[in-house]
C-alpha cells in the first residue's frame, strides 16, 4: 500500500482506528472486499492502512457527503455490523475536513534525481 494521492483541500478524511478482537473468521476477506468496494464508490479519493496491533485505516473523500453516502451502502453496513459484533474489541471513527495537506513526493533521499534534503511539498 502506498500514500494515496489526494486533490487540494479542502477534502474529507474519515480515520478508523481500532484493536482487533480473538476472532477472525472471514475478516480478511471482508476486508479486501470493502477496499475494493470503497474505491468503486462515487467520491473516494484513496485509502491508506496500518495494523500492527493497532489499527489505523484513514478514507480520503471528496467531501463529507460522499464519505456518509459510503457508510451507508448496504455491503458496507453489514461488514460493520460484524465489525461491532465479532472483530473489534475497541474502534473509534473521525470524519474530518482536511485543510493542509503537506509532504514530500519522489524517490527516496539519496537516490538519483531525488529532491534536496528538506524540500517538499506543501499545499494549502
Amino acid at each position: 500500500m502506498s500514500i494515496a494521492e489526494t486533490p487540494e483541500p479542502p477534502y474529507t478524511a474519515v480515520i478508523f482506528t481500532s484493536v482487533r478482537s480473538d476472532r477472525d473468521e472471514g475478516y480478511d476477506q471482508t476486508a479486501a472486499r470493502m477496499f475494493a468496494l470503497a474505491a468503486r464508490q462515487p467520491g473516494y479519493l484513496g485509502v491508506e492502512s496500518a495494523h500492527d496491533p493497532l489499527g489505523i485505516t484513514v478514507s480520503y473523500w471528496v467531501d463529507a457527503a460522499a464519505a456518509a453516502a459510503w457508510k451507508r451502502v448496504a455491503e458496507h453496513l453489514v461488514a460493520q455490523r460484524r465489525g461491532r459484533d465479532a472483530w473489534y474489541a475497541d474502534y473509534r471513527v473521525r470524519v474530518c475536513t482536511v485543510g493542509r495537506d503537506y509532504g514530500r513526493r519522489g524517490p527516496p533521499p539519496g537516490d538519483p534525481g531525488s529532491e534536496a534534503p528538506g524540500m517538499g511539498t506543501v499545499r494549502p
